[in-house]
C-alpha cells in the first residue's frame, strides 16, 4: 500500500492545482525560514525552499509521501520579485516589468517515501502596461501575496503577451505534468 500524500503547504493555488490530480492528501504548514542565501540564484532558491518544506515535515509524518514547492521570479535582469506585500510596491513591480519579460522558478520537492527534486521554468512577457491599467488591475485583483505581482489564474493573464513552458501549471505554483509522473514512478494510479 502506499503511503499517504502531504502537501507541505496552505497555499489554496497549490492544494487546488494538488486537487485536481484527484489525488487525497492532507495539508501542513511547513517550518522554513525562506529568506534568500546571500548570492542564492533564483532557481537554487525556489530549489531550496521547495526541499526545505518538503524534509521540515518529514519527522512529523514520517509515513507519508510529503510534496514541497515553492515558486522565484527573476527580472530580465536576473533581479529577484518577492511578494510585495503593498499596493505601492505591487505597482513598482508591475511597472518595472511593463514590456519586459520574466523568468519563473517552481521547485517541486518529495521527501519520505520518495525523495526527489527539480525545477520548471516560465518565462512571462508582459505587453506595455500602462500606470492606470495596473493600478486598475491591483485595485481588483490585490495580487500582493504573489511573487511579481500578479495571479495568472486570474485576471493577471491579461498582463500578458505571452507565456512560455513545458507546464502551464508551474505558473500557478505546482508543475502538474512533472509531479504526476514522478508519482506514476513510485507507482501513484493516475491516468
Amino acid at each position: 500500500m502506499l503511503p499517504p500524500v502531504l502537501l507541505a503547504s496552505t497555499s489554496p493555488y497549490r492544494a487546488e492545482r494538488l486537487a485536481s490530480l484527484n489525488l487525497p492528501f492532507d495539508q501542513s504548514k511547513p517550518d522554513m525560514d525562506e529568506t534568500p542565501l546571500p548570492g542564492e540564484t533564483p532557481f537554487d532558491l525556489a530549489l531550496r525552499l521547495a526541499q526545505g518544506k518538503a524534509r521540515s515535515l518529514a519527522k512529523a509524518y514520517p509515513s507519508h509521501l510529503i510534496i514541497g514547492s515553492d515558486q522565484t521570479a527573476a527580472d530580465y535582469q536576473g533581479v529577484l520579485l518577492d511578494k510585495p506585500g503593498s499596493v505601492a510596491r505591487a505597482v513598482d513591480q508591475l511597472s518595472r516589468c511593463s514590456g519586459t519579460s520574466l523568468t519563473f522558478y517552481s521547485g517541486v520537492a518529495l521527501a519520505g517515501f520518495s525523495d526527489d527534486a527539480w525545477v520548471v521554468t516560465t518565462e512571462v512577457v508582459f505587453r506595455d502596461l500602462t500606470r492606470e491599467e495596473i493600478e486598475r488591475y491591483i485595485e481588483k485583483e490585490s495580487p500582493l501575496d504573489c511573487a511579481g505581482s500578479f495571479k495568472v489564474e486570474a485576471l493577471g493573464i491579461t498582463l500578458f503577451q505571452s507565456v512560455r513552458s513545458d507546464d502551464p501549471n508551474a505558473l500557478i505554483g505546482l508543475p502538474l505534468i512533472s509531479l504526476a509522473s514522478k508519482l506514476r514512478q513510485v507507482g501513484y494510479a493516475l491516468p
